[in-house]
């Protein structure tokens, strides 16, 4: 991407998207492309058509998205399915319409089936049934998936599908039924740590394994893929037989048993642990295969304990507001 190319970051509050927004203008890029909620509801196709049509944006990074934790997608199902496809299928019909060079679908690791083979490798999708806790979005960002394939096959587009593993950092979600795994907990130990509460409770049994990215290197993954030179990315789209599909983690898991026990530790709350067992585990494991990305030259920088500690700071500085 040239450094004055136009770029439209979809979801630039978000998670991922805040981040990258960060990491373009931290290297440089001029001529970035942000629009809220407020000012263009992604979900809105005739919206969506005008943007696109006036804008004419080069390149797209297509992180906008409804995302939530086992609550939020057990209790919202209808939610999860139709924005999520209505974003995806307009901003991606959009960037066809108006010659986008470049796109980068975010998906996530849901996608992949329950009772998958570890690490799970791209060519595992559907292959198996899905979490029943959070079909809906992982139905909904498989269609992503197969339209940005879809596209590619029939019209010659550059579209690529990357997963992410569970992420975390500065704009996650902290709301303690909506939010991920690990802002809920950063949260709830904090609270107890001020509080001076002598334990917490947390959710299920602790012995799924989870594997967590920083959204930073989420970012540097995402920015590094757009910028990959053409022979390079054209590998990644060229094999019509199997989905434009890459992901990216950090290539190693925890128990949530042993990530309730850092983000103690990082926190200095001293207090003991409870387990709700009527809550749902969710998936026993979730941890990708990173192959195409290695062999890529990318990996992260930033370890959990780390990463943990700059979420801390941030979620305070928040508080602190």
């Amino acid at each position: 991407m040239e450094k004055s190319a136009k770029i439209f970051v979809a979801g630039h509050r978000g998670l991922v998207g805040s981040s990258i927004v960060r990491l373009l203008n931290q290297q440089g890029y001029t001529n970035i492309i942000t629009r809220s909620r407020q000012e263009l509801n992604l979900t809105r196709q005739v919206d969506v058509e005008a943007f696109f049509a006036k804008e004419q944006p080069e390149y797209v990074f297509l992180a906008a998205a409804k995302v939530g934790g086992i609550y939020a997608n057990n209790t919202y199902p209808a939610d999860f399915i139709r924005d999520n496809l209505s974003i995806q299928c307009n901003v991606i019909e959009s960037a066809y319409q108006n010659k986008v060079k470049r796109l980068l679908f975010l998906g996530s690791s849901c996608i992949y089936p329950k009772a998958c083979p570890q690490p799970m490798r791209e060519e595992a999708l559907l292959t198996g049934a899905l979490e029943p806790t959070n079909r809906p979005y992982a139905i909904a960002k498989i269609a992503g998936i197969e339209q940005c394939w879809s596209y590619n096959r029939q019209f010659g587009t550059q579209y690529l599908a990357v997963m992410p593993t569970n992420l975390y950092g500065p704009g996650d979600n902290y709301d303690l039924q909506n939010s991920h795994v690990l802002p809920a907990l950063i949260r709830k130990v904090h609270e107890a740590k001020i509080n001076k509460e002598p334990s917490i409770m947390a959710w299920g049994t602790g012995t799924p394994r989870r594997e967590f990215l920083y959204v930073d290197d989420m970012a540097v993954a995402c920015v590094f893929l757009m910028n990959l030179d053409k022979e390079r990315y054209q590998s990644l789209l060229a094999n019509h037989d199997q989905p434009p599909l890459i992901n990216v983690g950090c290539g190693s898991d925890v128990s949530i048993k042993e990530l309730v026990e850092l983000v103690k530790k990082v926190l200095e709350y001293p207090g003991e642990v409870k387990w709700d067992n009527s809550k749902p585990d969710g998936t026993m494991q979730k941890l990708l295969d990173l192959s195409k990305m290695q062999a890529l030259g990318w990996k992260p920088k930033i370890n959990l304990a780390v990463g943990i500690d700059l979420a801390y700071q941030e979620f305070k500085y928040k508080q602190a507001l």
